[in-house]
């Protein structure tokens, strides 16, 4: 696994080991940052289920401003860290180690930019998309990875399905809110 762009471009990356680990593919990732090009420079970006951080660190190198990359294993937050370190982005980070729910509802940070990839078939999505809404500033995008065909709102609190990609039998889906007079 690598950093594909930006200032810490060909970067190699540790990765977790294991069944559960599903890290997300170079053209999954290179989609997502084509998605997201011009939303990202200075963004604050929240990367909600990191794994081994790599889509929280494209990000950095890409010109987001400021990452939080959060897992709930704390072999993945070693990784994470690591990783941060290795590439020169840990001071514009920061790495949790905490059940997701449990982070939006302690958190006060807002963001511009949210990237969710939790595991599949378990129905995470529909639940934890109306609390990240409330994390994130006016304007604000949230990209999910998950499989075809697996069933998401339309609409959750003031965000919208965009549009849905498709890469293989891995979807990514964009939703944004309108732009509002605050941040």
């Amino acid at each position: 696994m690598r950093v594909i762009a930006g200032e810490a471009r060909g970067r190699r990356l540790k990765t977790l080991e294991g069944m559960d680990v599903r890290p997300t593919t170079d053209k999954v990732k290179e989609g997502l940052f084509n998605i997201i090009q011009f939303d990202l420079p200075g963004a604050r970006f929240l990367d909600l289920f990191s794994g081994s951080g790599q889509i929280g660190i494209e990000a950095l190198s890409r010109g987001a401003e400021y990452a939080v990359l959060n897992d709930q294993s704390r072999a993945a937050q070693q990784v994470i860290k690591e990783n941060l370190i290795s590439v020169g982005f840990y001071q514009r980070s920061r790495v949790v180690s905490m059940d997701a729910k449990a982070y939006l509802a302690a958190t006060k940070e807002r963001f511009h930019i949210a990237f969710l990839d939790p595991p599949y078939h378990k129905g995470i999505l529909p639940e934890i998309l109306p609390l990240v809404a409330q994390k994130m500033l006016p304007g604000s995008v949230i990209l999910c990875e998950h499989e075809q065909g697996e069933s998401l709102p339309e609409e959750f609190g003031d965000f919208r399905l965009i549009k849905q990609y498709r890469y293989g039998k891995i979807c990514l889906s964009k939703f944004m809110n309108p732009v509002g007079d605050e941040e």
